[in-house]
């Protein structure tokens, strides 16, 4: 009877040694981080901007400092303002397959439209300059590519965007245009809801989140300057022609004034007649300066209008952005809650059947077993009294 007792015990041990196995938990956070292709794409994409940035910077100060023209100057500081805001929103994106991809379009299109394209006479002779620099960027832009992809595919992808920009060229300096992504998806046969399926992990959405804010900072200030120095620039304040005049004056006094040391009568009659003779240019001249300076207040006070929209602009974007981390962080926090209670849902009622089975072998089974063996006793009891 203890024997069999003790082999009871040895068993329902062994079922809850062999069960304990189900009892790990692993807690999976339900958040996929980005793969290190991908990781790749968006750090070599946003490392060329800065190569992007001074190469078109560079060239387009040296357009100002060559041209005389009022309209080349004029383009030039628009070149800088719109190629440089248009790659802050193709490296920005959700995607780095989709930044990479749109930021390539984007440099081969500034490329066809200074070599060939409707910026082939934008800036005069300086354009071959413009031309030169973008070719530049995008071969620097396709040898930073041909090490994050295979041959093949980089060759596929290079043939793409060359199709694309062919067939979607920028028609004026503002570089209006629309993203090549989806023309790729089609180009590789990619389904759009399986073109991104992550957006990585929790730190490397803070870590684009902060690379994002770095950019707004160095460029806005730029971006600024070059508007207030368009708006200057067309504006009908000519600071060459003030400085002339002012020349012109003092050349005119210091001629005077030796006249004056020269012939003292001749001179006080002189004075007399230029001073007749000058009151209404004087007080035309007065009335004009009123009229600038009138003028002046008035482009002062669109310049600080202008700032100022920009300024809210950037707070609104800087709001939206924020707004967007945070609904992806509690999206996040809460698919992560979810699948926690699941696993431990899980987990609690495997334990309870796990119990009740210990609870039957423990409690049960030994009291069964006891019972039969009785019987079987008084049985061969009672064989044996009537033998």
């Amino acid at each position: 009877m203890r024997s069999l007792s003790s082999w009871g015990l040895v068993l329902c041990l062994s079922l809850l040694v062999s069960g304990c196995s189900l009892l790990e938990v692993k807690l999976e956070s339900g958040i996929e981080p980005l793969p290190q292709e991908q990781l790749s794409m968006r750090v070599f994409t946003r490392e060329y901007a800065s190569s992007f940035f001074a190469g078109v910077e560079q060239s387009a100060d040296l357009i100002l400092l060559r041209s005389d023209d009022l309209q080349s100057k004029s383009n030039a500081l628009m070149w800088k303002i719109n190629a440089e805001q248009t790659l802050g929103q193709t490296i920005f994106q959700v995607s780095p397959v989709a930044a990479m991809i749109d930021t390539w379009a984007f440099t081969a299109q500034m490329a066809q439209f200074f070599d060939s394209g409707n910026g082939k006479a934008l800036f005069g002779e300086q354009t071959q300059l413009a031309a030169n620099t973008s070719q530049q960027l995008l071969a620097d832009y396709e040898r930073r590519m041909q090490g994050l992809m295979s041959k093949a595919d980089f060759t596929a992808n290079q043939q793409f965007i060359r199709e694309y920009a062919m067939a979607h060229p920028l028609f004026d300096v503002s570089f209006p245009r629309v993203s090549a992504f989806n023309d790729w998806l089609s180009f590789r046969k990619i389904g759009e809801f399986d073109a991104v399926t992550t957006f990585g992990s929790v730190p490397e959405v803070m870590s684009d989140m902060s690379d994002r804010m770095a950019m707004l900072a160095s460029q806005t200030p730029k971006l600024l300057g070059w508007k207030a120095e368009l708006f200057a620039l067309h504006s009908n304040i000519n600071s060459k022609e003030v400085q002339q005049t002012l020349k012109d004056i003092s050349e005119t006094s210091a001629k005077f004034q030796k006249l004056m040391n020269e012939s003292p009568q001749l001179m006080s009659e002189l004075a007399v007649d230029l001073r007749r003779e000058l009151t209404p240019l004087l007080v035309q001249l007065d009335a004009s300066a009123e009229r600038n300076l009138a003028q002046l207040s008035v482009e002062r006070l669109a310049l600080e209008k202008m700032v100022e929209r920009e300024r809210i602009a950037l707070e609104q974007m800087v709001d939206r952005e924020r707004q967007a981390v945070t609904k992806e962080a509690d999206a996040l926090v809460q698919r992560t809650v979810t699948q926690v209670f699941e696993e431990l849902t899980g987990v609690i009622k495997s334990l309870i059947l796990y119990i009740v089975l210990f609870l039957l072998v423990v409690f049960f089974a030994p009291l069964g077993l006891g019972v039969w063996l009785g019987k079987r006793i008084g049985l061969k009891q009672a064989s044996m009294t009537k033998s």
